[in-house]
């Protein structure tokens, strides 16, 4: 399980990225270098600036918000598969009840 970052760690650190990026020959290398100075993965801090750059629009790609409506539009659709077969189950049980045949 991913270990959970104070969120206010993640936002200064992504913004000292982009604050002093034309400071340094590189994103790579801001991101090194932040990610160095503040404690946290450099990969982690180069996801998280890429996805405020996709959220703010500057790149393309799928926004924070878009994959949180997703991923509950996808439990969603679980929960309403399980109501479904059990109430198909339900129907079976009580069909079978109420069929004179089978008493």
């Amino acid at each position: 399980m991913p270990k959970k970052v104070d969120p206010e760690l993640k936002a200064r650190a992504v913004r000292l990225v982009l604050e002093h990026r034309q400071e340094y020959p590189s994103l790579t290398a801001a991101v090194a270098a932040v990610a160095r100075q503040q404690g946290v993965g450099h990969e982690s801090l180069r996801r998280w600036v890429a996805q405020v750059e996709v959220d703010s629009g500057a790149r393309p790609g799928v926004t924070s918000q878009e994959s949180e409506e997703v991923k509950r539009l996808r439990a969603e659709n679980r929960r309403l598969r399980e109501d479904v077969a059990i109430l198909k189950a339900a129907t079976t049980f009580f069909a079978g009840e109420l069929d004179p045949r089978s008493r």
